[in-house]
């Protein structure tokens, strides 16, 4: 039987690319998001996959609740099953602003989004995770080296691949692996598109990878799909950097 993904922020940016790659290598998907997510799941049905659309924002935990009634009932009906297989949280906000310029709401809503999320996230979804089954957290480069602005996000991100060690270690009497991945410098509608949309930004950061430019989704789209596949089956409580040489 095919494997089943949940992914959040499945909508756009990374999760999309995400969704999109684990479809093609035949997982079913469940692409969750606080948006209208019905394009996502077109496209991969087009292609030949199979997916469904949950409603999700990983900050409310009675969305999150919600969230698992409606995606259980969902791949009951649809597929005869009672478990997930992977699990993707890639939901993140990127609030960016110096010190003196940074709130209590600032904070608050990145680590709601960033660190709590996946954290009650997982938890909702724990007794529903096949034996074996795969959680990625999706992290930073910021979480190693340093940029103005970012302290709060960077905070956040280094807290989430924290909490990622620690439940590879308390999953893994399950055979449950908890990994990690950090992505560069990427091309997607993250913070509003500034990357993606600056060509001085893009030059300007391109100049402080290794391989001279930045990535695209898809490239830790499919380093998202080696961490979940059988080939890694042996790797838990790693963080994978994906960020082409970014300040070494």
């Amino acid at each position: 039987m095919p494997r089943i993904a949940f992914i959040t922020g499945a909508n756009r940016g990374l999760g999309r690319a995400t969704a999109l790659a684990l479809a093609r290598n035949g997982l079913r998907i469940v692409v969750a998001s606080r948006g209208d997510a019905s394009d996502v799941v077109h496209q991969i049905v087009d292609a030949g996959g199979d997916a469904i659309a949950i409603r999700l924002d990983v900050a409310n935990l009675t969305s999150i609740e919600a969230a698992r009634v409606a995606a259980l009932a969902s791949i009951a009906q649809k597929w005869n099953a009672t478990t997930i297989d992977v699990l993707v949280n890639n939901a993140g906000v990127g609030l960016f602003a110096p010190l003196g310029d940074i709130s209590a709401e600032h904070f608050d809503t990145t680590f709601a989004v960033n660190v709590r999320g996946p954290l009650f996230v997982t938890q909702a979804f724990l007794p529903h995770l096949s034996e074996e089954a795969c959680i990625v957290n999706v992290s930073s480069s910021l979480s190693r080296h340093v940029s103005p602005a970012t302290s709060v996000y960077a905070a956040s991100k280094k807290a989430l691949e924290a909490l990622t060690r620690s439940l590879a270690l308390e999953l893994g009497p399950r055979g449950i692996r908890v990994n990690s991945i950090a992505p560069g410098p990427t091309a997607t509608d993250f913070n509003g598109g500034a990357m993606r949309d600056s060509d001085a930004m893009r030059e300007a950061l391109s100049g402080q990878t290794a391989l001279g430019r930045v990535g695209e989704a898809d490239e830790i789209a499919d380093a998202i799909l080696a961490l979940v596949s059988p080939g890694l089956r042996w790797a838990t409580g790693e963080r994978l950097e994906v960020s082409g040489g970014a300040l070494l």
